[in-house]
């Protein structure tokens, strides 16, 4: 099953990193996270990527041409015009690149690489967050209830207090937050049939809009909870946040040996 990855946004939100690069590009650990998403798809046998390119297409492209360059020990003979390789290491990945327009919306994306996914179900991420979701039990999920969609959801829980109040503006209760007091949201990490492209108009098509209403009013969209770790990367401090994570060898989406 190919894994398409939307990686063609301006991610203005993190603005501080993104003028220079592709929010997907953006490293953590030395690595993009990017890389970071392809990594924990392959620990579970996926190993066909499509990548929607957009902004700054070309920082993506180049540094897949050059992944030997980025992940080897490299001998320049600059006298002789010759380079070695050494210790080379390459994944087990077909990857393929795809210019789906500077401004093109999440659904214009998608609908852009019908040619390459073709008449077949397909995985589908965004280029800016990990989990540790178990992608096998995902598949099996999906396949089992014969919908067009299946989306990962989590809850992004509550962060402060909660509060009752009155018409008069009276508080009447107070208590800590609770897991429960959340909200599911679109975490990512779907998949899709190929019915999908029947739901996607143009390059103004917002997938997470008028699609995804409509396969919730026809009965097409299906929910896999998933109760463990998901992160984004919208701003510095989330960036941060799985930097630390990264540096403390606690990753919880590195399941990966090499």
């Amino acid at each position: 099953m190919k894994v398409v990855i939307l990686a063609g946004g301006l991610g203005t939100r993190i603005s501080e990193e993104s003028h220079l690069k592709p929010k997907p590009m953006v490293e953590i650990g030395e690595k993009p996270i990017l890389w970071h998403i392809m990594k924990y798809y392959s620990a579970f046998g996926f190993h066909e990527f499509i990548i929607c390119c957009g902004y700054k297409q070309h920082v993506i492209k180049e540094w897949f041409a050059d992944y030997y360059l980025h992940n080897s020990d490299v001998t320049f003979d600059l006298a002789n015009n010759r380079m070695e390789v050494h210790n080379n290491y390459s994944e087990p990945w077909k990857v393929t690149l795809v210019d789906t327009g500077l401004y093109t919306m999440t659904g214009g994306r998608i609908r852009r690489i019908r040619e390459y996914v073709k008449d077949e179900p397909f995985m589908m991420t965004y280029g800016d967050g990990v989990c540790n979701v178990d992608l096998a039990a995902l598949k099996a999920y999906h396949e089992s209830h014969g919908k067009t969609a299946t989306i990962t959801t989590v809850n992004i829980g509550q962060v402060k207090g909660v509060l009752e109040v009155d018409g008069n503006g009276s508080v009447t209760s107070f208590r800590e937050k609770d897991e429960s007091d959340g909200s599911l949201i679109n975490g990512g990490f779907m998949v899709l049939n190929p019915e999908i492209f029947d739901y996607l108009d143009g390059d103004d098509t917002v997938f997470e809009q008028g699609p995804m209403q409509r396969l919730a009013a026809e009965g097409q969209l299906k929910s896999f909870y998933h109760d463990g770790f998901w992160q984004c990367m919208d701003t510095q401090r989330e960036m941060k946040k799985l930097e630390e994570l990264w540096q403390s060898g606690k990753a919880p989406w590195k399941i990966w040996e090499k």
